[in-house]
């Protein structure tokens, strides 16, 4: 959850971007759709396992984690936050968190890594939601938050576009990654799933 403390100053650098966005006259919904289908694409860059679009994967994957923020701050602005947007917004977040991974993925061609690793993600994401649901509030606790995620996301993307061979035990920089992901997604889902059943 290292990178999540930061949104505060991240808020700062957002006003650019928002007033941008007014201009071309998109509404938060549809920035969430632009976020989205830049994780499409860092999706299908990452699949091809080109040195190059591991790269441009990369930036897609940021693009997709900034606009994150932009859509909310957004909708803040123009006072149109509604329980709607934010329902659309965590819709495609996992949507997204599931292409980019599926990406990686199809890329290396280690597809139980993959699967580990994108129901790791899932099930944290579904713990935070489902202890809201039995009112017990948001849980966004545990050692990778999305924002963690997407960072070490694009750092892999831009390592694996200049080192594509084995790193550790046999595995190159993306499977090492996959294997991270896998690791620390089922043990926050267990850690919040812990927490919450002692608050029951």
């Amino acid at each position: 959850m290292t990178l999540d403390r930061l949104r505060p100053a991240a808020n700062r650098l957002l006003g650019p971007w928002v007033t941008a966005a007014q201009r071309l006259g998109l509404s938060p919904d549809q920035v969430s759709v632009v976020a989205f289908l830049a994780a499409v694409a860092a999706g299908l860059a990452f699949a091809v396992a080109d040195p190059l679009l591991y790269a441009l994967g990369a930036a897609c994957v940021l693009l997709n984690g900034w606009l994150d923020l932009v859509d909310g701050a957004l909708a803040r602005r123009e006072g149109t936050a509604s329980d709607g947007g934010d329902f659309l917004d965590h819709v495609l977040d996992r949507y997204a968190d599931i292409v980019i991974i599926a990406g990686f993925t199809a890329g290396v061609d280690a597809y139980a890594l993959g699967f580990l690793a994108v129901t790791g993600v899932l099930m944290t994401s579904y713990l935070g939601t489902q202890i809201q649901a039995v009112g017990i509030g948001r849980e966004y606790g545990g050692l990778l938050g999305r924002a963690d995620r997407l960072a070490l996301m694009g750092v892999v993307g831009l390592v694996a576009a200049v080192s594509a061979g084995p790193l550790v035990a046999g595995l190159n920089v993306v499977e090492l990654l996959l294997v991270l992901l896998a690791a620390v997604g089922h043990f926050t889902a267990l850690q919040r799933f812990r927490g919450a059943w002692a608050d029951l």
